[in-house]
Formats: structure tokens, sequence, C-alpha cells
């Protein structure tokens, strides 16, 4: 866990997330490599961000022209780096050290947790790794 440091274009994109939502955001990380924006949101905050129908989304990603990804934080590494997998459901997420496992539900699903050339796979272990001691997310074989 590093000392979390925001730029500018950070703090006003926090700023715009929250006055459009209103909802608490707890963290805004930009994913280079994925083209994906995460923002974190507190503890049962997240229909709120979401909005009705998800339009909040469409409408971030409309003003920011990149692909958002919301997650809610969860002060357990075990749920929270499942939260990072959604729309997949894992089916288990062990925590061994700081080395966490996932179990997926079917090999569709793990595809889509490790990403082409496991890029979805270290982009949430760069996610997970700002608030838990996680070395490597792993997925495991159906």
């Amino acid at each position: 866990m590093t000392r979390i440091k925001y730029t500018s274009q950070h703090v006003q994109t926090i700023a715009f997330f929250e006055a459009l939502t209103r909802a608490r955001l707890k963290d805004c990380i930009d994913e280079e490599t994925t083209g994906i924006t995460y923002f974190v949101v507190e503890q049962n905050e997240l229909g709120r961000a979401l909005g009705k129908n998800a339009e909040n989304v469409k409408r971030i990603e409309e003003k920011l022209n990149r692909k958002i990804k919301i997650v809610e934080f969860d002060p357990h590494l075990v749920n929270f780096v499942a939260n990072l997998c959604y729309p997949v459901r894992p089916r288990n997420v062990e925590e061994n050290g700081e080395i966490v496992t996932i179990t997926p539900p079917d090999m569709s699903g793990r595809s889509l947790i490790i990403g082409r050339g496991a890029i979805n796979l270290r982009a949430m272990e760069k996610v997970a790794s700002r608030y838990f001691q996680v070395k490597e997310i792993k997925v495991t074989h159906v």
C-alpha cells in the first residue's frame, strides 16, 4: 500500500463524478493498459453511483470519452476482489498471504477475468494493491 497522490485531472474527475452521482467516492484510478478508469465507491453507494438503468455510467463514459468501471469498496480483501471481477461472479476467492486465488464459474468467466495477455488480471492487482497487501492474483482452472 502506497500513499495515493492525485493530479489536478484526477481531482476534477472525482469532483465531476461526485456531483453527477451524489455518491461518495473513495478513489479514482486510470488504468492505461486497459484504457479503463476505475471508480471505487464507499460501501453501500454502488446503487447511487450507477443510477437508474446505469444512466450515470453512460453519462460519465460520454463526458470522459473512455470506458469506466464502478467498484464497491469492501474492507475484506476477498470480497473486494470478488467485486472487481464483476460481471463474472467467481465461485470462490481465497486469500493465502499476499496471493489471492480466484475460482471462476466456467471457462468463459475465466477468460473474462484474465483478459488477453492477463491485462485484466494485472489491472485488478493494481487496484487491489492500493488498499491491501497483494503480491499477485491468480485464477485457477475450472
